[in-house]
């Protein structure tokens, strides 16, 4: 989105009434929720399918530290 985009739409928020701009917040609110639980769930599958496919590490989090360490 651009910023002349996110501008507009700031601007016409500004100029609702209250009751309008409550349930604005509360539907993009909800919609930012949801783009977050997908955004989680595509990258549990992408784990796991790396996990399947033995290209991920596993190991304790000493280990984890241990390897970052290392870099």
């Amino acid at each position: 989105m651009s910023t002349a985009t996110v501008n507009n739409l700031i601007e016409e928020f500004m100029h609702l009434p209250l009751d309008d701009k409550e349930y604005a917040t509360e539907v993009i609110n909800k919609q930012l929720i949801e783009a977050k639980r997908e955004a989680i769930a595509r990258n549990a599958k992408t784990a796991m399918a790396g996990f399947r496919k033995n290209v991920l590490k596993s190991g304790t989090v000493k280990e984890l530290y241990k390897d970052l360490e290392s870099d």
